[in-house]
């Protein structure tokens, strides 16, 4: 190893991904040890960092060329030592000169003095705050200021945040090409509108309400004028990401305008959007021919003295004449009222899977769904992933249909509590499938799933699907499409 050149060695050390196998390798010799100090770019730390300051800064001196620091605190306790404070973060932007890519998870004793040395930070593009409890409006303005190169931007839990002028600054400047807010209660969906121009270059935008948000009904935008709609002309033609969680809409109102605006989605994430109208979403899909990804999570509203989710099958005709390129689907419905009933029918939901070339699909609370919709989409050809959860109907009979399907690799089941034993030894003669998930299906066995797949996950334990907060993720075989 001694005798390598140090192009050779630095390409060798290029292609060793783990933490723990670098540190391994710079154990071996003074070389290697100097070689790999050089070229470690990435680094994630956090409760092991003792004393915080002086080890982070030991750090910074060994690796020299770090750009991308991670800083994580998730699970600390005061019983592992102080965290990383605002000594921290000035260590930070004066001995790591390349530092493009910045994540603070979970670092409470980081406050707007901290977060402002990072306005020495020339060349950062990316910043994401993740439960930073200490910083405010102030903070970020300083940061935004200082840093005219931001591309990506996440702001998750941030609880002291609340004027946005640091938002009207950050869209004036127009670099950002990534914006995620989520659960910031002092930041309102009327708020984002004062990115004003910052729209025009953004392809990824997510924001997210929680905290009981459909009990406190529509807010209204302090500053709509129905008669003077210049603040919802907005250009977001570059989008191509979008997802919306828990927000409430009436009509022209709010975020609601995003639904008539781009035309370049290639991903889309409508999560319990109350106030979802059926129109705006077909404007939508007729103009989004490059759609790829869909995920609809619909809570029955009231229709009548019954209760209903509020798109129905015509919204699935136009997605599949409109988007030959849709890949992957979710469609999850939720029912806290009593009676409710799905919009979409299970002919409208095979239509869909047969007419594109749909890869993955999650069908999750879908009561109409029964063995007969298996038998249909046992003949959709490109079908890879199947999730099924809390499809109460399905039955053996189904799964005696689905082992046909001729590209079917990965199956999910989450709590169907008709499957029996006698499903998974379908699954076991067809022998055709890479991985199975099983979990909380209360007739199917640890037992039986032995032999139905090349990789098998089972748990008899339940997961809970009703939480408005969230819905179960997808599994990795189904995430992984468009991660």
């Amino acid at each position: 190893m001694e005798g390598l050149s140090e192009p050779l060695l630095a390409e060798i050390i290029k292609r060793i991904t783990k933490t723990r196998d670098l540190n391994s390798l710079s154990l071996v010799s003074k070389q290697l040890y100097n070689a790999e100090a050089e070229e470690r770019g990435t680094i994630c730390i956090g409760c092991s960092l003792h004393p915080a300051t002086e080890a982070l800064s030991l750090l910074c001196f060994r690796f020299p060329n770090l750009w991308k620091i991670e800083i994580n605190y998730s699970g600390w306790t005061s019983k592992q030592g102080k965290q990383l404070d605002n000594q921290g973060i000035l260590v930070l932007s004066s001995q790591c000169p390349l530092l493009t890519d910045l994540t603070l998870s979970f670092c409470s004793y980081i406050n707007d003095t901290g977060i402002g040395y990072l306005a020495h930070c020339k060349k950062l593009t990316a910043l994401r705050l993740n439960f930073a409890p200490a910083i405010s409006s102030s903070g970020l303005l300083s940061v935004v200021v200082g840093c005219k190169s931001l591309s990506t931007f996440h702001l998750i839990d941030c609880m002291k945040v609340g004027s946005v002028e640091w938002l009207e600054y950050l869209g004036r400047n127009g670099s950002v090409v990534e914006l995620v807010v989520k659960d910031c209660k002092g930041i309102s969906q009327f708020d984002l509108l004062k990115f004003g121009p910052g729209w025009v270059k953004l392809e990824k935008f997510e924001f997210e309400i929680n905290d009981n948000y459909w009990l406190s009904g529509p807010r209204l935008d302090p500053a709509y004028d129905a008669h003077y709609l210049y603040r919802y002309d907005i250009c977001c033609e570059n989008l191509k990401e979008l997802r919306l969680a828990h927000i409430i809409t009436v009509p022209e109102i709010g975020l609601r305008f995003l639904l008539r605006k781009c035309k370049s989605l290639q991903k889309l994430s409508l999560d319990y959007v109350i106030g979802l109208d059926e129109r705006e979403l077909i404007a939508l899909l007729q103009n989004c021919s490059n759609l790829r990804s869909l995920t609809l999570r619909l809570m029955p509203l009231r229709c009548g003295l019954d209760f209903r989710t509020p798109l129905t099958d015509e919204s699935l005709m136009v997605l599949g004449l409109s988007c030959p390129m849709l890949e992957a689907v979710e469609l999850t419905f939720t029912f806290s009222m009593y009676p409710s009933e799905i919009g979409f029918t299970q002919e409208g939901i095979l239509m869909l899977a047969q007419s594109c070339p749909i890869r993955a699909l999650m069908l999750n609370g879908a009561g109409n769904f029964n063995d007969e919709g298996m038998k249909g989409l046992s003949s959709a050809q490109f079908l890879e992933t199947l999730e099924l959860a809390d499809c109460e109907w399905i039955t053996d009979a189904g799964m005696s249909y689905i082992t046909r399907t001729p590209s079917l690799s990965n199956l999910i089941l989450r709590q169907c509590k008709k499957l029996t034993d006698d499903a998974m030894a379908e699954l076991v003669r067809s022998q055709k499938l890479e991985s199975l998930t099983v979990v909380g299906c209360q007739w199917i066995s640890l037992k039986a799933v032995q032999g139905a797949a090349r990789s098998v996950h089972y748990s008899a334990g339940s997961e809970s699907f009703a939480s408005l907060k969230g819905m179960n993720k997808l599994d990795l075989s189904f995430r992984q499409i468009f991660s």
